[in-house]
């Protein structure tokens, strides 16, 4: 095999063999099958060491283009020609559709539609120093599943946290995930089954909607309004409608950013009492809030409420911790399908946590992101409105405005204009139970201030860069 090696490129001899091969399997049109050199005579020919080669080849196979057959060698793979050309359909936007556009890792594109902080806001030196400790001081926690509960330390330190909340909830009262949405799909999984009835708020979290309808149940929108869930909205649809649960955002939901007020949870909770549904309270934004306010669990004691927290949205989205707090006899079924679906949640990342925890980096970090989305939200607000944006209910704090502009009925015209601008939107219809067409987007506002951003807002029928 005869590749052209440059020692004075500046690009490491691995990755100069690495795109040779992927050249030569191009250019002779190479089928799958075909063997290649050995690591001993490849490394001879081209005048390199053996760990240039062995790297070489281990890249190509992690992406598919080669296979190795022990006690025998590297063979170039079924189709390896054809991803290499372009010519397997193997396009993101070939098998997914808009929900999913803005977790596509792109650069370029502003993700002003979100639901997560930019990577610059956090901190990553004090989570690189926790990670360096769990690897040099807990081999297990890099090795070894965490135990069915979850770590207990952690858990110990949760419910801590919970009682500041007014929540109160033995350890054994808590079982940790891998972060929210992984809580949600428990959940739906051991409560509800086909054709049961939830109700959902409208506007609500997107991903919680796409679990419910693969669990093939009936939802329900219940109005959100600026003080939470509206209350006579919710006593008027019990009068045609038993659901099992009723799933809400307690605190800066998403996508309105609205914060529950003391009157409509009291109203809530009465409603459940009188018909007999139980309540998800999803609080994954806790940390964001300055000062706390009431929660239904605070007021239920986990009797009907069951409570949901998170680390990844003020953390890290790779670092997937969360958690859920409910009735002790609900617990030992969550476990059962927790182990029978992962096993267990990432020992690793419950380690991670639980250092940053006790360090007081999390607590400092999160200080620090209160005040900076505070200021952020305020500038936000003054843009759209400046800009004639009609906002749905001004949030005190956290992460998202639901707005919408005049005389657009449909936001989706505004993504697509959005689009050619390089930034990227969540359309309204996605947080809608029946995804109906909506004049309304959900807007991250730790994104706001660039200048793409404030280029769409001043202006968003223009379209074009």
């Amino acid at each position: 095999m005869k590749l052209d090696m440059d020692p004075d490129s500046g690009l490491p001899i691995a990755l100069q063999i690495e795109d040779g091969i992927r050249h030569w399997i191009v250019r002779n049109g190479a089928g799958g099958g075909s063997r290649l050199p050995s690591i001993r005579r490849l490394s001879s020919e081209l005048h390199v060491s053996r760990n240039a080669a062995i790297e070489a080849y281990e890249r190509l196979v992690a992406q598919g283009l080669v296979r190795s057959k022990p006690g025998s060698g590297f063979y170039v793979a079924d189709g390896a020609a054809r991803m290499l050309t372009g010519t397997e359909p193997v396009s993101e936007e070939e098998v997914a559709d808009d929900r999913w556009s803005l977790f596509q890792s792109d650069a370029s594109t502003l993700k002003l539609g979100c639901g997560w902080l930019p990577g610059s806001w956090l901190e990553v030196e004090d989570l690189s120093y926790a990670i360096r400790q769990v690897t040099r001081q807990d081999s297990a926690g890099i090795l070894d599943y965490s135990t069915p509960l979850g770590t207990p330390e952690l858990r110990s330190l949760i419910r801590e946290r919970l009682r500041l909340l007014g929540i109160d909830a033995g350890t054994q009262q808590i079982l940790l995930t891998g972060g929210g949405s992984h809580a949600l799909d428990l959940l739906v999984r051991l409560l509800l089954k086909p054709g049961d009835t939830v109700f959902v708020e409208s506007p609500g979290y997107y991903n919680l909607l796409g679990l419910l309808k693969l669990q093939q149940v009936q939802v329900v929108g219940v109005p959100r309004l600026a003080g939470g869930p509206d209350p006579e909205r919710m006593a008027h649809l019990l009068k045609t409608h038993k659901p099992k649960l009723f799933f809400t955002n307690s605190v800066f939901q998403n996508p309105t950013g609205t914060t529950l007020a003391p009157t409509f949870a009291h109203r809530i909770l009465q409603l459940a009492e009188q018909h007999d549904f139980q309540i998800v309270e999803d609080d994954i934004y806790a940390d964001f809030q300055h000062e706390p306010t009431l929660r239904l669990a605070a007021l239920d004691g986990l009797r009907r409420v069951i409570y949901l927290g998170s680390f990844s949205k003020s953390l890290s989205s790779s670092l997937r911790v969360g958690f859920i707090a409910a009735a002790p006899a609900r617990i030992k079924p969550l476990v059962d399908i927790k182990m029978l679906t992962s096993i267990s949640a990432s020992r690793f990342s419950e380690q991670v946590v639980m250092t940053m925890l006790h360090n007081g980096a999390y607590r400092k970090l999160v200080e620090r992101l209160r005040t900076r989305l505070s200021a952020q939200m305020v500038t936000a607000l003054n843009l759209v409105r400046s800009a004639g944006w009609e906002v749905h209910s001004e949030p005190a704090g956290g992460m998202f405005i639901w707005a919408r502009y005049p005389g657009v009925a449909d936001s989706q015209k505004l993504v697509d204009l959005a689009r050619q601008s390089g930034v990227s939107l969540s359309p309204g219809h996605l947080f809608l139970p029946g995804e109906t067409v909506s004049p309304w987007l959900r807007l991250n506002v730790a994104y706001t201030r660039d200048r793409r951003a404030i280029r769409f807002l001043n202006d968003p029928l223009a379209g074009g860069p």
